[in-house]
């Protein structure tokens, strides 16, 4: 019995040990998997050879009016905030300029009361285009793409275009910072 009660024993005892090389090279094998292929980084996602933005004034190609400034601001606003870079308003001393134009500036009734025909809800629809320039190599990091973003308003919230028109600058000011990172 004591024999049995052994070999028991010498099985388990090799168990653990096969299972635990095992599992530590399945793991080491999975670590060096993540590095190289899935891409992980602590870099930034921002160019590292850029440190300031020179803005311009937007165009505008609509018959609205203002929504230039409000997208201008909100965009300077999101730039010091969410990116590595400063606003420079002295051309000689930015690394970047951008720039670009409004092109569109719908709006669109997303519901309507059904017995009087009235607007419930309406869409404000803000399109640009934008170009982003490194002005040490020449170079157009945002080669004038199109951009859009929108906002609702309803009137039964006290709410109404200019409300919308300046929360759809803000978002297309958050969709043209996430065009400055750098691609993957």
């Amino acid at each position: 019995m004591k024999n049995g009660i052994g070999k028991n024993r010498r099985i388990s005892r090799k168990s653990p040990s096969v299972l635990a090389i095992l599992c530590s090279c399945v793991f080491s094998f999975s670590l060096c998997g993540c590095a190289g292929l899935a891409g992980y980084s602590s870099e930034s996602l921002f160019p590292a050879d850029v440190e300031s933005v020179r803005l311009e004034m937007f165009d505008n190609q609509t018959f609205r009016r203002g929504v230039e400034y409000e997208l201008s601001d909100a965009l300077a606003k999101r730039i010091e905030v969410d990116t590595p870079y400063k606003i420079i308003t002295d051309a000689d001393r930015a690394d970047t300029v951008m720039g670009g134009q409004i092109v569109a500036l719908d709006e669109l009734a997303l519901s309507t009361d059904r017995e009087l025909g009235t607007v419930l809800e309406s869409e404000v629809q803000v399109r640009a285009v934008v170009h982003w320039k490194n002005l040490k190599t020449g170079e157009l990091m945002i080669d004038y793409q199109q951009v859009s973003a929108s906002a609702s308003y309803s009137s039964l919230q006290m709410q109404d275009f200019k409300y919308a028109s300046s929360v759809a600058a803000n978002n297309l000011a958050r969709k043209i910072v996430e065009l400055m990172e750098a691609s993957w």
